[in-house]
C-alpha cells in the first residue's frame, strides 16, 4: 500500500515539474482553433481598413496586423500564455499611423503574460495583469454576406490581381446559393458551408460576350476556381478560398454595405 507521504510526493511531482498539462480555467478556455479580430489597442484610436486580426492554429498564431501579415509560435499553460518567440511577417509599407498602430500591436502580442476572456472578448494581459489588447470573437457566418474580388488562380499555378477596371463579385444567399458577377457575365451557384469547409457546384452564367482585353479569361478562371474550393477562412473583411492542398483559389475583401 503506498503511504500517503508517497502520494504527496506524487501530487507536488505532477504540480512542479515541467511539461505537465494545466487545465485551463472558465475564463481562459483553449485557444486552439479560434480566431479574433482587434477592437481595443489600450491609449489609441484605432486606424486603417483591415483590422488586425489572430487566428490560434496548429501551434500558431497568426493573422494581419493591419498592415502586414504575420505568424508566430504560441503557447499556453493555464491562463499563461507565450508569444515572444521569433516569428515572421510580410514587409509591405502602410500610412505612418497604421505602421506605428501594426508596431504596437505587435508589441502587446510579444509582450502577452496570460490572457482571459470575458463577456466572449479575448484580453491579451501583460505582466502586471492589464489588457495589452482586446479581441472580439470573428465571424464564421457567409450566408449574407457579400464579396469582391482582389486576387483569382489563374489555373497556371499563380493568383492575379484582376484586370484593371473590371469587378469579380460574389454574395452569400441563406438559401444556400451564392451569387455576383464573374467580371462579364452574371452567375449563380450552390454552395455547402460548414465551417471551415466550403463547396460550390458548377456555376451558371449567363452567355454575354465582353471585349475587353483579358477579361473573358478572366472570367473562365474565377468560375473554374470556385469549382475548386473546399475552405473559406475569414480574418476581418478579408476572406480566403482555398482548394484541398491549402493553395489559394481566390482572395477577396467584404463589400460596404450602403
Amino acid at each position: 500500500m503506498r503511504t500517503i507521504k508517497t502520494l504527496l510526493a506524487g501530487v507536488l511531482l505532477a504540480v512542479s515539474t515541467p511539461g505537465c498539462a494545466a487545465v485551463p480555467s472558465p475564463d481562459a478556455p483553449p485557444l486552439e482553433g479560434t480566431a479574433w479580430v482587434l477592437t481595443e489597442l489600450p491609449g489609441r484610436t484605432l486606424h486603417g481598413d483591415p483590422p488586425a486580426t489572430l487566428r490560434f492554429e496548429d501551434g500558431k498564431a497568426g493573422g494581419h496586423d493591419g498592415c502586414n501579415r504575420y505568424t508566430v509560435r504560441f503557447a499556453t499553460r493555464g491562463p499563461a500564455i507565450d508569444m515572444s518567440m521569433p516569428g515572421a511577417s510580410t514587409q509591405m509599407a502602410c500610412p505612418p499611423e497604421v505602421m506605428q498602430q501594426a508596431q504596437a500591436y505587435m508589441a502587446a502580442l510579444n509582450g502577452a503574460k496570460s490572457y482571459r476572456v470575458v463577456d466572449g472578448r479575448l484580453q491579451i494581459l501583460g505582466g502586471d495583469g492589464q489588457p495589452l489588447a482586446t479581441f472580439a470573437p470573428q465571424s464564421t457566418e457567409l450566408a449574407g454576406t457579400s464579396w469582391r474580388a482582389t486576387g483569382i488562380n489563374n489555373g497556371k499555378g499563380a493568383v492575379a490581381s484582376l484586370v484593371k477596371d473590371s469587378t469579380v463579385t460574389l454574395a452569400f444567399g441563406a438559401d444556400g446559393r451564392a451569387s455576383g458577377s464573374a467580371g462579364c457575365n452574371n452567375f449563380t451557384s450552390a454552395y455547402e458551408y460548414g465551417a471551415p469547409q466550403l463547396t460550390f457546384k458548377a456555376a451558371a452564367a449567363t452567355r454575354k460576350m465582353c471585349a475587353d482585353e483579358g477579361v473573358m479569361e478572366q472570367e473562365q478562371a474565377f468560375l473554374k476556381a470556385l469549382e475548386s474550393v473546399a475552405i473559406a477562412r475569414m480574418e476581418g473583411n478579408r476572406l480566403e478560398l482555398r482548394r484541398a492542398d491549402g493553395a489559394l483559389a481566390a482572395s477577396f475583401v467584404r463589400e460596404q454595405t450602403k
